[in-house]
């Protein structure tokens, strides 16, 4: 279920925030995509976020930096494990990771992507990735290509690069992060549901809330970035409405470094 006036479809980003209590996650919901086989693991559902290891031209993806880590899909429950494991083949480069995302994505877990990107000294951005091997290929062709990890002789393409709230916090933990000329940042506001049992009572709702947004809170000044960028998250959640971020805020909430101007 979209907020009331809000675009459907391919072009909307509207990003609904899902708390599910029985499992203590949170979920965004975003662009969709198309279907594609899952990706392993119990549970795992067929969107969920991968990563693979791409090469291109010469500073294809910013000056001296020829190869990168395309992350690409849903974050769920288990995408820390993909992440992990992608990090750890790369034998102690730290290849920077490009960011394209889509559907309900898993809060918590953006979270916690964040954490591991910062403490492997990781650089992030915001783009997709255009794998040469995928030309004329289906969606199930090129996503069987990639599930490897690479690497794959591929461009970045940075128009209509858009960043809801997931990509915001994987973003946010990048040692320098930046997001490419015309990208859009887009926020909404949070609600809870549980996802097993779709009644959530006032007085679970109301801490569940606090006990999330404390924990929110820590991660955002954990990673250097003003705590305000939750306060403009929790206003869209009362009026039930989404706002673009414009390019100076994401300075001055430190969303981006210094360095991406």
């Amino acid at each position: 279920m979209d907020y009331p006036g809000e675009p459907a479809g391919m072009g909307a980003l509207s990003v609904r925030i899902v708390i599910f209590g029985g499992l203590m996650t949170l979920v965004a919901a975003g662009l969709a995509q198309a279907q594609r086989a899952p990706v392993g693991g119990f549970g795992s559902p067929p969107d969920a976020m991968i990563f693979y290891v791409a090469r291109g031209a010469a500073d294809a993806c910013g000056q001296g930096c020829s190869e990168w880590i395309a992350a690409e899909g849903t974050v769920q429950w288990d995408t820390h494990k993909r992440l992990i494991a992608i990090l750890d083949r790369q034998a102690g480069r730290k290849l920077p990771v490009v960011i394209h995302s889509w559907g309900e994505s898993n809060l918590n877990v953006a979270t916690r992507l964040g954490r591991i990107l910062r403490d492997r000294g990781v650089d992030t951005t915001k783009g997709s990735t255009e794998a040469e091997a995928c030309n004329g290929k289906t969606e199930a062709e090129c996503f069987a290509l990639k599930r490897p990890g690479g690497p794959l002789d591929a461009k970045l393409n940075l128009s209509d690069a858009r960043c809801d709230l997931a990509c915001v916090l994987m973003l946010v933990g990048g040692v320098h992060r930046s997001l490419p000329p015309g990208a859009r940042m887009i926020l909404s506001g949070m609600f809870i549901r549980n996802r097993l049992a779709p009644n959530v009572s006032d007085e679970r709702r109301e801490g569940l809330t606090v006990r999330f947004g404390e924990l929110f809170r820590l991660y955002l000044r954990d990673m250097g970035v003003e705590p305000e960028l939750l306060d403009i998250v929790d206003r869209n959640s009362e009026s039930r409405r989404q706002i673009e971020l414009p390019p100076a805020e994401w300075i001055r909430l430190r969303i981006v470094t210094a360095s991406s101007l």
